[in-house]
Order: C-alpha cells, then structure tokens, then sequence
C-alpha cells in the first residue's frame, strides 16, 4: 500500500514525487463465523483498492499476514485513521451490514522506511511425532513484539508434508516487517504440526534475534537450537543467506534512473490510405486518430521520467523517398542521424509531417525496430549502477510478418535493460501480439530459447476507445514498474544514488 504525505496526487500510474512511503497491512482477525460443518473455517484476505470509482481486486494474499479482507464487508472507504492511529480494530459486517456474528479485525500499519530484506533457510531435526497414523506436517511461525506487548505473527513457512526432519524453502522478508528493523529485538519461533481442520498442534519453540543470526552466519547451522517442547532432544538448525536491499521502483527513479522512450509506427498498408477517413492513420477533425492517442497516453507519463526528454521515433513498413524503398527502421523526421523529437509534441508533430510523404508498404516486421532499441541497451550493460533503462513503445494495426525473427529478438533483449509495450489498433486478429506478451506462458524463440523475463506488454486499443486516457496509460504501463526492478535486481545493480545494506 502507499501512503502519500503532504495530499500528494503524483506524476502518474508508474509512480509518484510524493508517493516514495510503503505501508504495510498485517490483519488478524477474532471469533469470526464458523462456516464449516465437520471443522473451522478457512478464512482468507482479499485486498481491494478504489480505482475511478470501482473497487479492483489487489492480489489475493494466502494466510492473514500483509493483506486485507474481503471474505466480509470489512470498513468504510477513506478512512485514514488506519496509517495515523498504526492499529484500528473493526466490527466485521455482512453484505447487509449486519454485524457478522462477534467477529472482529484488527488491521496494523506499518511504514516501509527501511528497505533492507533479510533471506533466511530454515530446518529441524527430530521433531515430535505428533500424528496418529503419520509423522508430522511442520511449519514454522515467525514472531515479533508488538506495541501491545503482544506477539504479532509476521512470517509463516509453507508446511512440509510426513516428515521429521524438514527443510523449509528459503524465504525473504523485511527487515522491518520481522523485527522493526532493530536487529537487537527478540524474534519468536514456532514450529506446529499442521492439521486441516486448523487444531495445529504444537511442536516447540525458540527466541533469537537478527543479530545473533548475523554472528554466526558463516557457520551453518546457525544455531542448533532446542525446541521448548514436549520432546527436549528436538533442534531447529538455521541459516542467514544474507540481509540486502529491497529497492522498489521509486528507489531507482529517484535514484536518478532515465527512461529511454522510443517510439516505433506501424505505416502498413492495411492502415489504409491516411487521406481516407476510414484510415486508422487519418487524422480527424479534432486532430487525432489511434496511433496519436496511444503516443499521447503512453509518452505524457513516460516524458516525466526522462530529463532530456529527446525521444527517437522510427517508422517501420514504408516505401520512402526519393527512391521509394521499403524501410522497417527509419526516423519518422526523415534524419537518420538524428531521429530524436523533442517531447510528446515533437513526436506527434514529426507524424504527421511525414504521412503526406510516405507510401504505406508491407510486410509488418518488428524485429528490426526491437533490435535496433535493443543494440542501444545492450550498450547500457555496462553501468556500474542503474542508470538506463530503455522502453520501445510499437503501435500497430495487425499481424506480424516476421514472428520468428520477432520472437527471436525479444528472447534476446530480455537480457537486457528494456521492455517493449504493444499498442493494437484498429479491429484485427490480435493473438500474435498476445503471444509475444508473456502472461500466460514463457515465450522462447524458433530455436527454443527461452526468454529470461517477460518484457512485453500487448494492450489492445479497442478496449479503451470508451475510456479516460489515463486508464489507457494505467493498463499500458502496468507490468514496467516490476520488470524494470526485476532487471536491476536481477543484476544486482543498485540505484545511482544508494546506501550498502
């Protein structure tokens, strides 16, 4: 969740100069309505945000730890009391608004000041027995103070299936989320043998602190530490693999990362002749068409975080003058050593200078406008920080001709610095495009490489004719965010200005 000081609206949908605070939602919830026959119930959170006017589903979250509820009708929108107070406590309603039998949540917030994560690997050995005809299904439960004096559940470990010797997958957490960000805090841990009717039962538990864990973290284990249960001769063994930094998207644009926004125009000849007004190309009345709506949409946002804001835009599939060869790479202002326009305006000025001069072509071929965007990040590979990031924007009206090359080319350029967003217009068969958008599956090339990270947006204009601009942008714009710190991390490159964890 973010939480904006000061009433500050931001720059957009991609990020904000006043909205750099994180919060976090811990919720419990108390005596909440049995809905099961044989057993208890499974409750589960569901966090959900008012977007122009309508409430949109944030990803559901397993278990109660950082999420929100919305198994019942929980609060009242607006209601800040939340971040200011740190822990509201809610009478739960049903969808008539009646109480919801005793039932009660809690919800606590905490500010993400501190961005350091902590990776921690955890195991036991020679747990308690606890099951009948089995052995046991461990799972760990991590623990910190709260304000309270309470205990307040911040970490739970999957459940390891028949066994009395687990080894729990590696999990990272927030360093302020597991102990405040004071490595001196105590920190309680349960193990439990899960039942599905929710009776877990008690294993044994334990108390350390980060540091104790950072002073022997080059010995594994860690520690050998007994579990405070039924059986004394039980251990749980634990490795720290290391505290680093979480930087977020914010981090690193305000870090000082640049934008690199290039514009790629699909001048096809299934565009239709610009002259005509059924053209996807021509320009109406009030000045605009498709492809000026989605430059406006996308390059408004994009140009805040671009200091120069010079911005290359190339055409591709036109024949060109004077000797009328078809191009799928050419600078839209007809200067190949310099292609860049100056802003938004430069670009759309640059457009629609060029339509009268230009004959619409074919084949639809991406992959020389991705490789040549491509060839400019790949020079990027060798900042020391996270100085350049580089985002083609195509917008286009049909099929791509030239999918294996296509494909090939942006297997090859999710190794680097950039991500390309596909704009459809118009009313064609689409599926290519949402073939190369990896969503759904991993893309891999004609030869069967597989790409390293899904860098490709396809949103189709046909949805958002209808629409504000700004959702245009929000859906366009959705996935950048995570796969620009996805590469960073991935090369763990941190942002310009930043301090060692």
């Amino acid at each position: 969740a973010s939480h904006c000081p000061g009433g500050g609206t931001g720059l957009g949908p991609i990020g904000s100069q006043y909205c750099v605070c994180k919060v976090e939602l811990s919720v419990c919830g108390q005596n909440l309505l049995d809905r099961d026959v044989t057993s208890k119930s499974d409750p589960f959170c569901v966090l959900f945000m008012e977007v122009n006017g309508k409430w949109v589903e944030v990803s559901p979250e397993a278990g109660w730890i950082s999420a929100s509820c919305g198994l019942l009708l929980l609060m009242s929108p607006n209601d800040t009391r939340i971040v200011s107070s740190k822990k509201i406590t809610r009478t739960l309603l049903l969808g008539n608004g009646k109480p919801a039998g005793k039932g009660m949540i809690t919800i606590a917030a905490q500010e993400l000041s501190d961005n350091r994560v902590i990776t921690l690997s955890m195991a036991g050995r020679k747990l308690d027995k606890k099951d009948l005809f089995g052995k046991s299904d461990p799972f760990l439960e991590f623990y910190k103070p709260g304000d309270d004096g309470k205990w307040m559940l911040v970490h739970r470990t999957e459940v390891i299936k028949y066994t009395l010797d687990p080894v729990w997958k590696p999990f990272t957490v927030p360093l302020v989320s597991l102990c405040d960000g004071d490595v001196e805090k105590l920190i309680k841990v349960m193990c439990y043998d899960y039942d599905s009717d929710g009776g877990h039962d008690f294993i044994g538990e334990f108390q350390t602190s980060v540091a104790r864990m950072c002073e022997a973290q080059d010995a594994f284990p860690v520690s050998a530490i007994t579990f405070y249960g039924q059986n004394k001769a039980a251990t749980a063994e634990g490795q720290l693999l290391g505290i680093t930094r979480d930087f977020s998207f914010l981090d690193y644009i305000l870090g000082g990362c640049q934008l690199m926004f290039t514009v790629g125009i699909d001048f096809t000849a299934s565009n239709g002749n610009p002259r005509d007004p059924s053209s996807l190309h021509y320009i109406n009345p009030m000045g605009t068409n498709e492809y000026l709506s989605a430059i406006w949409a996308v390059g408004q946002i994009i140009q805040d975080y671009d200091s120069d804001k010079m911005f290359p835009a190339l055409g591709f599939g036109a024949q060109l003058p004077p000797d009328w060869k078809v191009s799928h790479e050419f600078a839209i202002n007809f200067n190949p050593t310099n292609p860049f326009c100056s802003g938004v305006e430069g670009i759309v000025q640059a457009y629609s200078a060029c339509l009268p001069h230009i004959r619409f072509y074919g084949p639809t071929n991406f992959s020389p406008i991705v490789n040549h965007v491509a060839r400019f990040a790949a020079q990027a590979t060798q900042q020391e920080a996270a100085s350049q990031y580089f985002i083609l924007l195509i917008i286009t009206d049909g099929v791509i001709s030239d999918m294996d090359e296509t494909r090939h080319a942006v297997v090859q350029a999710s190794k680097l610095p950039m991500s390309i967003i596909i704009v459809g217009v118009g009313n064609a068969d689409f599926a290519a495009m949402e073939f190369l958008d990896g969503d759904s599956r991993v893309l891999r090339s004609h030869t069967g490489e597989e790409a390293v990270r899904d860098i490709v947006q396809f949103v189709p204009f046909r949805d958002f004719r209808n629409a504000p601009k700004e959702t245009l942008a929000k859906a366009v714009l959705a996935e950048l965010p995570q796969q620009v710190v996805q590469y960073f991390k991935h090369q763990n490159l941190p942002p310009i200005n930043s301090e060692p964890a």
